[in-house]
Protein backbone atom coordinates (compact mmCIF):
# COMPACT_ATOMS: atom_id res chain seq x y z
CA UNK A 1 0.00 0.00 0.00
CA UNK A 2 3.03 2.31 0.02
CA UNK A 3 2.24 5.65 -1.56
CA UNK A 4 -1.47 4.92 -1.93
CA UNK A 5 -4.15 7.26 -0.68
CA UNK A 6 -6.87 5.59 1.37
CA UNK A 7 -9.85 7.57 2.57
CA UNK A 8 -12.20 5.14 4.25
CA UNK A 9 -15.84 6.28 4.38
CA UNK A 10 -17.59 6.44 7.74
CA UNK A 11 -21.30 6.86 8.42
CA UNK A 12 -23.64 6.96 11.41
CA UNK A 13 -26.36 4.34 11.66
CA UNK A 14 -29.19 6.62 12.66
CA UNK A 15 -30.67 7.34 16.03
CA UNK A 16 -29.14 9.78 18.53
CA UNK A 17 -30.48 10.25 22.09
CA UNK A 18 -33.03 13.08 22.21
CA UNK A 19 -32.14 16.31 24.07
CA UNK A 20 -33.87 17.07 27.37
CA UNK A 21 -35.97 19.81 25.75
CA UNK A 22 -37.42 17.36 23.24
CA UNK A 23 -38.08 14.68 25.86
CA UNK A 24 -39.96 17.30 27.92
CA UNK A 25 -41.94 18.40 24.87
CA UNK A 26 -42.87 14.79 24.13
CA UNK A 27 -44.16 14.37 27.69
CA UNK A 28 -46.06 17.66 27.50
CA UNK A 29 -47.63 16.65 24.18
CA UNK A 30 -48.68 13.26 25.52
CA UNK A 31 -50.29 14.99 28.51
CA UNK A 32 -52.07 17.56 26.34
CA UNK A 33 -50.09 20.52 27.66
CA UNK A 34 -48.79 21.48 24.21
CA UNK A 35 -50.18 20.92 20.74
CA UNK A 36 -48.81 19.38 17.60
CA UNK A 37 -47.15 22.63 16.54
CA UNK A 38 -45.26 22.89 19.83
CA UNK A 39 -43.99 19.35 19.52
CA UNK A 40 -43.01 19.83 15.87
CA UNK A 41 -41.02 22.95 16.77
CA UNK A 42 -39.12 21.07 19.48
CA UNK A 43 -38.43 18.22 17.07
CA UNK A 44 -37.08 20.59 14.44
CA UNK A 45 -34.77 22.25 16.95
CA UNK A 46 -33.48 18.82 17.96
CA UNK A 47 -32.89 17.85 14.32
CA UNK A 48 -31.00 21.09 13.71
CA UNK A 49 -28.85 20.59 16.79
CA UNK A 50 -28.13 16.97 15.81
CA UNK A 51 -27.04 17.88 12.30
CA UNK A 52 -24.87 20.77 13.52
CA UNK A 53 -23.13 18.63 16.14
CA UNK A 54 -22.42 15.87 13.64
CA UNK A 55 -20.99 18.37 11.18
CA UNK A 56 -18.96 20.08 13.89
CA UNK A 57 -17.18 16.84 14.79
CA UNK A 58 -16.38 16.20 11.16
CA UNK A 59 -18.96 13.60 10.18
CA UNK A 60 -18.79 13.37 6.36
CA UNK A 61 -22.37 12.05 6.27
CA UNK A 62 -25.09 13.11 8.72
CA UNK A 63 -28.57 11.97 9.75
CA UNK A 64 -31.55 13.54 11.48
CA UNK A 65 -30.80 11.34 14.50
CA UNK A 66 -34.38 10.05 14.28
CA UNK A 67 -35.34 12.89 16.61
CA UNK A 68 -38.94 13.05 15.38
CA UNK A 69 -39.57 9.30 15.01
CA UNK A 70 -41.53 7.46 17.70
CA UNK A 71 -39.16 4.58 16.95
CA UNK A 72 -37.03 3.34 14.10
CA UNK A 73 -39.63 0.62 13.41
CA UNK A 74 -43.05 2.19 13.91
CA UNK A 75 -42.84 5.61 12.20
CA UNK A 76 -44.93 4.40 9.18
CA UNK A 77 -47.78 3.61 11.58
CA UNK A 78 -48.16 7.18 12.81
CA UNK A 79 -51.81 8.19 12.63
CA UNK A 80 -53.10 4.79 11.48
CA UNK A 81 -56.39 3.68 12.99
CA UNK A 82 -56.67 -0.08 12.37
CA UNK A 83 -54.15 -1.14 15.00
CA UNK A 84 -54.40 -3.01 18.29
CA UNK A 85 -51.64 -2.91 20.93
CA UNK A 86 -51.29 -6.68 21.40
CA UNK A 87 -48.92 -7.60 18.57
CA UNK A 88 -45.63 -9.49 18.46
CA UNK A 89 -43.53 -9.25 21.64
CA UNK A 90 -39.75 -8.85 21.32
CA UNK A 91 -37.93 -9.90 24.51
CA UNK A 92 -34.51 -8.47 25.37
CA UNK A 93 -31.73 -10.15 27.31
CA UNK A 94 -32.19 -7.95 30.40
CA UNK A 95 -35.86 -8.92 30.72
CA UNK A 96 -37.54 -5.86 29.22
CA UNK A 97 -39.77 -6.16 26.17
CA UNK A 98 -40.97 -4.19 23.19
CA UNK A 99 -44.31 -4.96 21.60
CA UNK A 100 -45.42 -4.23 18.06
CA UNK A 101 -49.03 -3.36 17.31
CA UNK A 102 -51.33 -5.76 15.48
CA UNK A 103 -53.08 -4.83 12.25
CA UNK A 104 -56.86 -5.28 12.54
CA UNK A 105 -58.04 -4.27 9.05
CA UNK A 106 -56.70 -3.43 5.62
CA UNK A 107 -55.51 -2.05 3.39
CA UNK A 108 -52.09 -1.22 4.82
CA UNK A 109 -50.97 2.30 3.97
CA UNK A 110 -48.07 4.13 5.59
CA UNK A 111 -49.13 7.08 7.72
CA UNK A 112 -45.71 8.73 7.35
CA UNK A 113 -42.95 8.12 4.82
CA UNK A 114 -39.31 8.58 5.80
CA UNK A 115 -38.73 11.40 3.30
CA UNK A 116 -40.65 13.56 5.78
CA UNK A 117 -37.71 13.23 8.19
CA UNK A 118 -35.11 13.47 5.42
CA UNK A 119 -36.45 16.78 4.16
CA UNK A 120 -36.36 18.20 7.67
CA UNK A 121 -32.69 17.24 8.02
CA UNK A 122 -31.79 18.57 4.57
CA UNK A 123 -33.03 22.00 5.60
CA UNK A 124 -30.32 22.10 8.27
CA UNK A 125 -27.47 20.21 6.58
CA UNK A 126 -24.50 21.29 4.51
CA UNK A 127 -23.28 17.68 4.33
CA UNK A 128 -24.77 14.64 2.58
CA UNK A 129 -27.71 13.18 4.53
CA UNK A 130 -28.53 9.48 4.76
CA UNK A 131 -31.97 8.24 5.73
CA UNK A 132 -32.92 5.11 7.64
CA UNK A 133 -36.13 3.25 6.79
CA UNK A 134 -37.68 0.16 8.33
CA UNK A 135 -37.46 -3.14 6.47
CA UNK A 136 -40.72 -4.55 5.12
CA UNK A 137 -39.85 -7.81 6.87
CA UNK A 138 -40.24 -6.06 10.23
CA UNK A 139 -43.64 -4.65 9.32
CA UNK A 140 -44.75 -8.06 8.05
CA UNK A 141 -44.99 -8.97 11.74
CA UNK A 142 -48.01 -6.65 12.05
CA UNK A 143 -50.22 -9.21 10.33
CA UNK A 144 -51.83 -11.56 12.88
CA UNK A 145 -51.29 -15.34 12.64
CA UNK A 146 -55.05 -15.98 12.53
CA UNK A 147 -55.53 -13.59 9.59
CA UNK A 148 -57.86 -10.64 8.98
CA UNK A 149 -61.36 -11.09 7.59
CA UNK A 150 -61.58 -9.71 4.06
CA UNK A 151 -57.85 -8.97 3.89
CA UNK A 152 -55.80 -12.08 3.14
CA UNK A 153 -52.10 -12.19 3.89
CA UNK A 154 -51.24 -12.16 0.19
CA UNK A 155 -53.05 -8.84 -0.26
CA UNK A 156 -51.32 -7.47 2.83
CA UNK A 157 -47.89 -8.43 1.49
CA UNK A 158 -48.68 -6.84 -1.88
CA UNK A 159 -49.61 -3.61 -0.12
CA UNK A 160 -46.58 -3.82 2.17
CA UNK A 161 -44.05 -4.24 -0.64
CA UNK A 162 -45.60 -1.34 -2.56
CA UNK A 163 -45.49 0.92 0.49
CA UNK A 164 -41.93 -0.12 1.36
CA UNK A 165 -40.83 0.59 -2.22
CA UNK A 166 -42.44 4.03 -2.01
CA UNK A 167 -40.70 4.70 1.32
CA UNK A 168 -37.27 4.04 -0.19
CA UNK A 169 -37.98 5.68 -3.55
CA UNK A 170 -39.27 8.90 -2.04
CA UNK A 171 -36.03 9.21 -0.05
CA UNK A 172 -33.88 8.57 -3.11
CA UNK A 173 -35.88 11.13 -5.08
CA UNK A 174 -35.56 13.68 -2.27
CA UNK A 175 -31.77 13.48 -2.44
CA UNK A 176 -30.70 11.00 0.23
CA UNK A 177 -26.99 10.19 0.13
CA UNK A 178 -28.00 6.62 0.87
CA UNK A 179 -31.14 4.91 2.13
CA UNK A 180 -30.40 2.48 4.93
CA UNK A 181 -32.91 -0.34 5.45
CA UNK A 182 -32.94 -1.37 9.10
CA UNK A 183 -33.11 -5.17 9.19
CA UNK A 184 -32.49 -5.79 12.88
CA UNK A 185 -35.01 -8.63 12.96
CA UNK A 186 -32.72 -10.74 10.74
CA UNK A 187 -30.69 -12.15 13.62
CA UNK A 188 -33.81 -12.39 15.77
CA UNK A 189 -35.38 -14.56 13.06
CA UNK A 190 -32.70 -17.19 13.64
CA UNK A 191 -33.40 -17.10 17.36
CA UNK A 192 -37.12 -17.60 16.78
CA UNK A 193 -36.57 -20.22 14.07
CA UNK A 194 -33.07 -21.82 14.08
CA UNK A 195 -33.96 -23.74 10.90
CA UNK A 196 -33.49 -20.51 8.94
CA UNK A 197 -36.91 -20.73 7.28
CA UNK A 198 -38.18 -17.48 8.82
CA UNK A 199 -34.98 -15.67 7.86
CA UNK A 200 -35.31 -16.87 4.28
CA UNK A 201 -38.89 -15.58 4.20
CA UNK A 202 -37.65 -12.20 5.42
CA UNK A 203 -34.84 -12.14 2.83
CA UNK A 204 -37.25 -13.03 0.02
CA UNK A 205 -39.71 -10.33 1.07
CA UNK A 206 -37.03 -7.64 1.29
CA UNK A 207 -35.62 -8.67 -2.08
CA UNK A 208 -39.08 -8.33 -3.62
CA UNK A 209 -38.76 -4.64 -2.77
CA UNK A 210 -35.07 -4.25 -3.68
CA UNK A 211 -35.59 -5.86 -7.09
CA UNK A 212 -37.88 -2.98 -8.03
CA UNK A 213 -34.87 -0.66 -8.14
CA UNK A 214 -32.30 -0.36 -10.89
CA UNK A 215 -28.71 -1.46 -10.37
CA UNK A 216 -27.71 2.19 -10.09
CA UNK A 217 -30.39 2.86 -7.50
CA UNK A 218 -29.36 -0.23 -5.52
CA UNK A 219 -25.88 1.27 -5.04
CA UNK A 220 -27.57 3.98 -2.93
CA UNK A 221 -29.43 1.46 -0.78
CA UNK A 222 -27.82 -0.22 2.23
CA UNK A 223 -28.83 -2.92 4.71
CA UNK A 224 -28.18 -2.56 8.42
CA UNK A 225 -28.07 -5.59 10.69
CA UNK A 226 -27.42 -5.85 14.42
CA UNK A 227 -28.66 -7.90 17.40
CA UNK A 228 -30.91 -5.06 18.52
CA UNK A 229 -29.83 -2.31 20.88
CA UNK A 230 -32.31 -0.88 23.38
CA UNK A 231 -31.91 0.27 26.98
CA UNK A 232 -28.37 -1.15 27.04
CA UNK A 233 -29.55 -4.61 26.06
CA UNK A 234 -29.94 -6.75 22.92
CA UNK A 235 -32.48 -9.27 21.68
CA UNK A 236 -30.27 -11.69 19.75
CA UNK A 237 -26.56 -11.26 20.52
CA UNK A 238 -26.56 -14.90 21.64
CA UNK A 239 -27.19 -15.95 18.01
CA UNK A 240 -23.99 -16.64 16.06
CA UNK A 241 -23.88 -13.89 13.44
CA UNK A 242 -21.86 -16.07 11.08
CA UNK A 243 -25.01 -18.15 10.56
CA UNK A 244 -26.80 -14.97 9.45
CA UNK A 245 -24.32 -13.34 7.09
CA UNK A 246 -24.38 -15.78 4.13
CA UNK A 247 -28.15 -15.31 3.81
CA UNK A 248 -27.97 -11.57 4.46
CA UNK A 249 -25.50 -11.08 1.62
CA UNK A 250 -28.16 -12.36 -0.84
CA UNK A 251 -29.95 -9.04 -0.50
CA UNK A 252 -29.69 -6.89 -3.61
CA UNK A 253 -28.19 -3.82 -2.00
CA UNK A 254 -25.08 -1.76 -2.60
CA UNK A 255 -23.93 -1.56 1.02
CA UNK A 256 -24.09 -3.56 4.22
CA UNK A 257 -23.76 -2.06 7.70
CA UNK A 258 -22.67 -4.88 9.99
CA UNK A 259 -22.41 -4.82 13.78
CA UNK A 260 -18.93 -5.97 14.78
CA UNK A 261 -17.56 -4.02 17.77
CA UNK A 262 -19.66 -6.02 20.25
CA UNK A 263 -18.89 -9.39 18.62
CA UNK A 264 -16.95 -11.83 20.84
CA UNK A 265 -14.95 -13.17 17.85
CA UNK A 266 -14.67 -10.43 15.20
CA UNK A 267 -12.08 -12.32 13.15
CA UNK A 268 -14.54 -15.17 12.64
CA UNK A 269 -17.17 -12.70 11.45
CA UNK A 270 -14.73 -10.91 9.15
CA UNK A 271 -13.72 -14.19 7.50
CA UNK A 272 -17.37 -14.97 6.71
CA UNK A 273 -17.93 -11.44 5.44
CA UNK A 274 -14.94 -11.73 3.14
CA UNK A 275 -16.23 -15.02 1.76
CA UNK A 276 -19.78 -13.89 1.06
CA UNK A 277 -19.56 -10.14 0.31
CA UNK A 278 -21.07 -9.53 -3.16
CA UNK A 279 -18.56 -8.41 -5.77
CA UNK A 280 -19.76 -4.83 -6.06
CA UNK A 281 -21.04 -4.17 -2.52
CA UNK A 282 -19.45 -2.02 0.17
CA UNK A 283 -19.33 -3.16 3.78
CA UNK A 284 -19.34 -0.78 6.74
CA UNK A 285 -18.12 -2.54 9.88
CA UNK A 286 -19.26 -1.50 13.33
CA UNK A 287 -16.34 -0.07 15.31
CA UNK A 288 -18.38 1.53 18.13
CA UNK A 289 -20.58 -0.32 20.62
CA UNK A 290 -23.48 2.03 21.46
CA UNK A 291 -24.63 0.08 24.53
CA UNK A 292 -21.19 0.03 26.16
CA UNK A 293 -21.00 3.12 28.42
CA UNK A 294 -17.25 3.36 27.93
CA UNK A 295 -16.17 5.74 25.18
CA UNK A 296 -13.82 4.04 22.75
CA UNK A 297 -10.52 5.74 21.90
CA UNK A 298 -9.60 6.66 18.33
CA UNK A 299 -6.70 4.23 18.60
CA UNK A 300 -9.07 1.35 19.45
CA UNK A 301 -11.16 2.23 16.43
CA UNK A 302 -8.05 2.38 14.26
CA UNK A 303 -6.99 -1.07 15.37
CA UNK A 304 -10.45 -2.51 14.65
CA UNK A 305 -10.30 -1.08 11.14
CA UNK A 306 -6.79 -2.42 10.55
CA UNK A 307 -7.97 -5.86 11.65
CA UNK A 308 -10.85 -5.69 9.16
CA UNK A 309 -8.49 -4.55 6.41
CA UNK A 310 -6.70 -7.90 6.64
CA UNK A 311 -9.89 -9.56 5.35
CA UNK A 312 -11.82 -7.03 3.27
CA UNK A 313 -10.92 -5.02 0.15
CA UNK A 314 -9.99 -1.46 1.09
CA UNK A 315 -11.88 0.09 -1.81
CA UNK A 316 -15.12 -1.39 -0.44
CA UNK A 317 -14.51 -0.98 3.31
CA UNK A 318 -16.02 1.65 5.61
CA UNK A 319 -16.94 2.10 9.26
CA UNK A 320 -20.12 2.73 11.24
CA UNK A 321 -21.54 2.30 14.71
CA UNK A 322 -22.90 -1.13 15.62
CA UNK A 323 -26.46 0.19 16.01
CA UNK A 324 -28.33 3.39 16.61
CA UNK A 325 -27.92 4.94 20.05
CA UNK A 326 -31.61 5.40 20.84
CA UNK A 327 -33.85 3.52 18.40
CA UNK A 328 -36.92 4.05 20.59
CA UNK A 329 -37.82 7.60 21.59
CA UNK A 330 -38.06 6.76 25.31
CA UNK A 331 -34.60 5.14 25.51
CA UNK A 332 -32.43 7.40 27.69
CA UNK A 333 -29.87 4.75 28.68
CA UNK A 334 -27.11 6.58 26.76
CA UNK A 335 -26.58 10.31 27.12
CA UNK A 336 -26.49 12.59 24.12
CA UNK A 337 -22.96 13.76 24.96
CA UNK A 338 -21.71 10.17 25.24
CA UNK A 339 -23.18 9.33 21.83
CA UNK A 340 -21.43 12.25 20.15
CA UNK A 341 -18.14 11.42 21.93
CA UNK A 342 -18.35 7.88 20.59
CA UNK A 343 -19.13 9.15 17.10
CA UNK A 344 -16.13 11.49 17.27
CA UNK A 345 -13.94 8.52 18.21
CA UNK A 346 -15.24 6.62 15.18
CA UNK A 347 -14.49 9.51 12.83
CA UNK A 348 -11.02 10.17 14.26
CA UNK A 349 -10.14 6.48 14.48
CA UNK A 350 -11.22 5.89 10.89
CA UNK A 351 -8.98 8.77 9.81
CA UNK A 352 -6.07 7.24 11.74
CA UNK A 353 -6.66 3.91 10.02
CA UNK A 354 -6.87 5.58 6.61
CA UNK A 355 -3.50 7.24 7.27
CA UNK A 356 -1.94 3.98 8.44
CA UNK A 357 -3.22 2.07 5.42
CA UNK A 358 -2.16 4.75 2.94
CA UNK A 359 1.15 5.71 4.47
Amino acid sequence: MSGATVGLPTEPIGSIPRPAELLAAMADHAAGRIGDDGLAAAQDRAVGDTVRRLENIGSPVVTDGEQAKPSFATYPLTGLKHLAPDGVVIPFADGHQRQLPRLTAGPLRYGVYADHYLKAALRHAASPVKQAVIAPSALSLLYPPDGIDGYPREAFLDDLTSEAEADVRRCLDAGAHRVQIDFTEARLALKLDPSGSLLEQFIDLNNQVLERFSTTEQTRIGIHTCPGGDQDSTHSLDVDSTTLLPALMKLKAGAFYVQLASEPDPDKVLAVLAEHLPDSAHVFIGVIDPIDPRIETPEEVRDRVLAAARYLPLDRLGTCDDCGFSPFADDTSTSRDTAFAKIRARIEGTALASHALGG
